[in-house]
């Protein structure tokens, strides 16, 4: 455990704001957090948590102690026939962990590729793009609680998922910290996912069947021909929600616009793609 007094923030923020952290303490293994919830400057004193900072916009210097999450490790925990388990530290970067599950023939992860963060922070918004979500391949984490110092292992049902929701944003927020995350992932009979977004028109624009590798690969070029590296520009990624309306209005804005991208739900709602209606509405490119 590493303490900083009055340390820059811009190497660890994707928009490479040089706000200042009034002290900073690097976390680089799951024991310093215990560690930290008993210092003089640690928890209940007023702590920001920091993991890859690609959700953060950092107005202002920081007051209090900026906690960042530093350890690493990746270990499969389990193996059957058709799926391995795979548990990461939080303070893995979540496009490396991507890469190394690809890598690896292990399917799940691919449509999530070059997502900023890390992996720790990566379930609190229940991650997601062209069409799959964290918690499609998610099997439990371990969570350190701020208040009683104890390690719990939470279920996909404990962590209550939802269209970029979970219970991190709800009953545990601000109750502790989440250290690992372990997925389940196919080693055969993938599920693969092209239908959503420009993934098929990728694939055939490079002559490529579908696999683990070739829409992993499908989706870092759409992203990247979308978005700007931050390390060049800062930015926090693609960061939006994709509204899910009614029936009865889809149908009216379909009736209009016959393009419109639609997307059924469980419920009965559809999504629509909020990209294309930013589009529409003469909005892309605008800057304010």
């Amino acid at each position: 455990m590493t303490w900083e007094d009055h340390a820059s923030l811009a190497p660890y923020n994707t928009f490479g704001i040089d706000a200042r952290a009034e002290r900073l303490v690097h976390l680089e293994t799951e024991a310093c957090v215990a560690d930290y919830r008993v210092h003089p400057h640690g928890y209940p004193h007023q702590t920001v948590l920091l993991s890859g900072g690609s959700n953060m916009l950092l107005c202002a210097d920081v007051p209090g102690t900026t906690a960042r999450i530093a350890w690493k490790g990746r270990e499969v925990i389990g193996e059957t026939e058709d799926h391995v388990l795979l548990q990461v530290a939080a303070g893995e970067n979540w496009h490396d962990t991507v890469l190394y599950t690809v890598q690896r023939g292990w399917g799940g992860l691919q449509n999530l590729s070059l997502i900023p963060g890390l992996v720790g922070a990566a379930p609190v918004q229940n991650i997601g793009a062209y069409g799959v979500e964290l918690a499609d391949s998610f099997d439990s984490l371990r969570f350190f609680s701020w208040d009683t110092g104890e390690i719990r292992t939470l279920s996909h049902a404990d962590c209550a998922f939802g269209y970029r929701d979970s219970v991190f944003k709800g009953a545990l927020k601000g109750k502790g910290v989440i250290l690992s995350v372990t997925f389940k992932l196919s080693t055969q009979h993938h599920a693969l996912k092209t239908s959503y977004g420009a993934i098929q028109d990728e694939l055939a624009a490079r002559g490529h069947e579908a696999s683990i590798q070739t829409i992993s690969e499908a989706v870092i070029a759409i992203r990247q021909s979308k978005l700007p590296d931050p390390k060049v520009l800062g930015n926090s990624g693609s960061f939006f929600k994709n509204p899910a309306l009614p029936a009865e209005q889809v149908a009216d804005i379909a009736a209009r616009h016959p393009q419109l991208p639609q997307y059924p739900q469980p419920d009965g709602t559809i999504k629509v793609a909020a990209g294309w209606l930013i589009e529409q509405a003469g909005w892309k490119g605008k800057r304010v």
